[in-house]
């Protein structure tokens, strides 16, 4: 087992860009650390550069953790035998499952024009009488409150982590009031997006997924989210916007120690 260095992990992203769709989950993380955002983890692999198994691990300012295998038994010998994860603490496991546990579609946008030009990306833009600008410190707590799996301290400070680092959209009132938002998780996968109720119907989830698309882009992010396997609102609505899946992908997270 090898921990890999700053240099590595830049080869490392380059390397699970050929297993996309199925190694994004790792290669989002890579993505993130590679570009100097806020990840404490460490990143090890069976063995380098051939690898066939890596793992992104928690410490104690990150409690989640990603894999990709091409190899499943040098998988399960690294998660059991070599302590590649401390298993007497609590952390959360998200991957590639192919069970009847799995819960989520892994939706994603291949973009030919990775580095298109948008004017738009680093500015707010009038749509009729809102705002299209990004989130900020000040509107942690309502995207706390709102999140189904919010609603706590440790998901406050985890949702501050993002706005604070990762790049967001949100469509806000005259009042500076944000009324729909999407976010980016720590693996660069969008997500936490949410309108509010009295601003439903108006088309505004497809502006800040696209607007947000389109930067990502822009900067050499990965374009892609999870859907849950019920949400045929939100899988409908992605689909119809360019996005597409693997149905023979399906990813899950698995707590432990909580």
């Amino acid at each position: 087992m090898k921990v890999l260095d700053a240099e590595e992990l830049r080869v490392a992203e380059g390397l699970l860009f050929k297993h996309l769709p199925k190694s994004l989950k790792v290669y989002g993380f890579l993505t993130g650390m590679n570009r100097n955002k806020v990840n404490t983890v460490d990143v090890v692999v069976d063995k380098w550069p051939d690898f066939k198994v890596i793992i992104c691990r928690p410490d104690l300012k990150v409690s989640y953790t990603v894999s990709f295998s091409t190899d499943e038994q040098i998988l399960r010998r690294m998660l059991t035998e070599e302590n590649s994860l401390d298993w007497s603490t609590y952390f959360m496991v998200g991957g590639e499952f192919r069970t009847e546990l799995c819960s989520c579609r892994c939706i994603w946008k291949n973009c030919p024009h990775r580095h298109m030009q948008t004017q738009q990306q680093h500015k707010s833009v009038l749509v009729e009488n809102f705002l299209i600008s990004s989130l900020n410190d000040s509107h942690v707590e309502l995207v706390n409150n709102s999140w189904k799996f919010g609603g706590d301290e440790a998901e406050y400070w985890n949702i501050k982590n993002l706005i604070s680092n990762f790049p967001s959209c949100c469509i806000t009132d005259d009042q500076g009031q944000p009324v729909s938002w999407i976010l980016v998780y720590n693996y660069c996968a969008m997500g936490i997006l949410y309108t509010l109720p009295e601003h439903r119907g108006k088309g505004y989830a497809k502006i800040v997924i696209s607007t947000l698309a389109r930067k990502l882009h822009a900067e050499g992010y990965p374009v892609y989210c999870f859907i849950e396997e019920d949400n045929e609102v939100s899988y409908r609505l992605f689909k119809k916007m360019g996005f597409t899946d693997d149905p023979s992908y399906r990813a899950a997270w698995f707590e432990f120690n909580f």
